[in-house]
């Protein structure tokens, strides 16, 4: 009788590795690019009573030999009211050659660093090397895996500013930098506006429904990893900023329909053509990155499936090697 691995978040906390998903991330991004994967468009279901949605995201990355899908949802008012995370998750690894599970483990955390992993990816081809200033408006889970991404990829931040709407957030923060960058200088703004002038690397991870960071207060050379964007509507960047950049994202369907582009391509601000190249394209080669020290970049990170079952995989085979995790009879 076949068993499948259960992995709870405690035991995936045991095994997993921000420098070693950046790996993963980076190689699931370039089989992307070079057609080695399928992955059909997120599915949505939207709770509006409930101000939240839950989504469906499978994947397989052929050459790997790696299959599964992800359940998550998006519930913005669970740490007010429930004292839940906003995002929770689970993933089922299935083996391709005879569709039979293989794990099912917590998506949560995995969640939390492929993104984290997308981020400090993105930094590392877009963003200019001396960069030394970074500015992170919104303080929750994804604040800490970019920065945590980040620190992995840029060895000489000097400065930490964070902005989040709920003070206490933005100072718990400030902690979390001086164990993550001991050297850097952590600085918990008093506006969005305080925290992005003069930074060189912009990361935004708010639920937003319009703009929070205006073209003005950006300048030449900035890079901006727009995270929070991840559903129709939501927006956090002017769209001014994205008419002067260079735009990247993770999936041109998927950022079209749900990035933070989406709402710029509905109004007609943008179009299609204003987007240069998904990170894969990058990552592999096949479009070079950062060109000149003027320039401004942005990444729209929306989440695919192929960073999930890529790192849950890792996950997985690094799980079995330790031991961890429990196996339960379920065929």
């Amino acid at each position: 009788m076949m068993s499948v691995l259960i992995l709870s978040n405690e035991d995936v906390k045991k095994v997993i590795d921000m420098k070693e998903v950046i790996d993963v991330v980076e190689e699931a991004f370039k089989e992307k690019a070079l057609g080695y994967v399928e992955m059909p468009p997120k599915i949505y279901l939207t709770f509006e009573t409930y101000n939240g949605d839950l989504r469906v995201m499978p994947a397989y990355l052929r050459r790997k030999g790696i299959a599964g899908v992800k359940i998550v949802n998006v519930h913005p008012d669970n740490p007010k009211k429930y004292n839940l995370p906003t995002v929770m998750a689970i993933i089922e690894l299935v083996d391709p050659k005879m569709g039979a599970p293989l794990a099912l483990m917590d998506g949560t955390l995995i969640t939390a660093y492929r993104t984290g992993a997308a981020g400090g990816i993105a930094v590392k081809y877009l963003a200019r090397k001396s960069s030394e200033i970074v500015a992170i408006i919104g303080a929750g889970t994804q604040a800490r895996t970019q920065l945590l991404a980040i620190s992995k990829v840029l060895k000489d931040i000097k400065e930490v500013r964070v902005y989040d709407i709920i003070r206490e957030k933005a100072k718990a923060f400030i902690e979390y930098v001086s164990n993550i960058i001991p050297d850097a200088k952590a600085v918990a703004s008093d506006n969005i506006e305080q925290a992005v002038r003069g930074a060189d690397i912009v990361i935004t991870v708010t639920p937003s429904r319009k703009p929070i960071v205006m073209k003005e207060w950006i300048g030449e050379g900035v890079h901006i990893n727009a995270i929070g964007a991840d559903a129709p509507g939501k927006e956090e960047l002017d769209p001014g900023i994205l008419k002067r950049a260079k735009i990247i994202v993770d999936d041109y369907e998927q950022a079209m329909h749900s990035g933070e582009v989406n709402v710029p391509l509905s109004k007609g601000i943008l179009s299609r053509e204003d987007i240069y190249a998904e990170l894969g394209e990058i990552v592999s080669g096949l479009k070079p990155g950062r060109e000149d020290e003027r320039e401004i970049t942005v990444f729209d990170s929306t989440g695919l499936a192929i960073q999930d079952v890529a790192t849950a995989w890792y996950v997985y085979n690094k799980a079995v090697r330790m031991n961890i995790g429990s196996r339960i009879k379920m065929l």
